[in-house]
C-alpha cells in the first residue's frame, strides 16, 4: 500500500504540487481499502494525520521541530550536542500553510467515509454471550462467525488497564486460537467446552458470539470493531 509518513509534510521536497500529488496518491490508495471494506489500519492512520495537521494549523505543535537539523556545535563541558534547523525561510512556511489548508479537508472527508463504513459494519453485527457470563469477564473468548461461512474463528481476548499521564485507559488484545467448522453437532457451546478443555488456565471463561450478517474482512475490519464492542462490555 502507498503509505504517508508521519512527517510527510516536512520530508523531502517541500513543494505544494508535489505534496498535493503525494497526498492524493495516498488517499486514492485508502479508497481502494475502503471499497474492499477494509478499515484498519487505514482509518487509524488518517485520524493520526488529521490530528498532526490540525495541531500544526492551530499552533500547538512547533513546525520547525519536524524539519531535519544539522549539527551546529558540541558543548564538551555540558556534554551536549547543539543542532540548528535547516529551515528559516518565510516563503517555505507559506508553502507549508498552503499544503496544510489543502490537506485537512481532504483527510476529514476520507475519515468521514471510513466512519460511515464503520457504522454500517457495526449495524450488521450481532453481539451476545455464549452461556452464562462469569463475574470476571476481563479475559475469555470471542467466537466470530459470518452468515455464509461455516468457519468459526475463535479468539482469546484479554483486557488490561493502562495508566498514562495520570489517566486510566482500558485496552483489549485479541489473538486467534483456532478455527472450527460450524455444524448441527459442533455448536458454539461445544466449541466453548473444547476451548476450556484445551486451554486449562481459563476454567470458566467469559465467551461472546459476534456474528456478521455480511462477509467483511476479518483482520482489517471485524477484529478491530469486535474489540470496540467488547471494550464497552468489559469496561461496564
Amino acid at each position: 500500500m502507498t503509505t504517508l509518513p508521519k512527517n510527510w509534510i516536512t520530508e523531502g521536497l517541500i513543494d505544494f504540487e508535489y505534496k498535493k500529488y503525494q497526498l492524493l496518491a495516498y488517499l486514492q490508495e485508502t479508497s481502494k481499502h475502503f471499497n474492499a471494506m477494509k478499515l484498519y489500519p487505514v482509518l487509524a492512520e488518517l485520524i493520526d494525520h488529521y490530528r498532526d495537521l490540525n495541531e500544526l494549523k492551530s499552533g500547538k505543535k512547533e513546525l520547525t521541530k519536524l524539519f531535519p537539523k544539522t549539527l551546529d556545535s558540541i558543548d564538551f563541558q555540558k556534554g551536549k550536542l547543539n543542532y540548528q534547523s535547516k529551515v528559516s525561510d518565510d516563503g517555505l512556511m507559506k508553502e507549508l500553510a498552503l499544503i496544510t489548508e489543502f490537506a485537512l479537508p481532504k483527510i476529514v472527508s476520507k475519515i468521514e467515509e471510513g466512519r460511515t463504513i464503520y457504522d454500517f459494519v457495526e449495524e450488521q453485527l450481532e453481539f451476545e454471550p455464549v452461556g452464562i457470563v462469569p463475574i470476571y469477564n476481563q479475559e475469555g473468548y470471542i467466537l466470530l462467525s459470518r452468515e455464509k461461512k461455516q468457519e468459526i474463528h475463535a479468539f482469546r481476548y484479554k483486557s488490561s488497564l493502562l495508566h498514562f499521564a495520570g489517566e486510566k485507559f482500558r485496552s483489549i488484545s485479541m489473538w486467534l486460537v483456532g478455527v472450527f467448522q460450524r455444524s448441527l453437532v459442533n455448536t458454539l457451546e461445544k466449541i466453548k467446552m473444547d476451548l476450556v478443555r484445551e486451554i486449562k488456565e481459563l476454567p470458566n471463561p467469559a465467551t461472546w458470539r459476534i456474528h456478521s450478517q455480511k462477509e467483511f474482512p476479518i483482520e482489517e475490519t471485524l477484529v478491530p470493531i469486535s474489540k470496540r464492542l467488547l471494550l464497552k462490555t468489559v469496561s461496564a
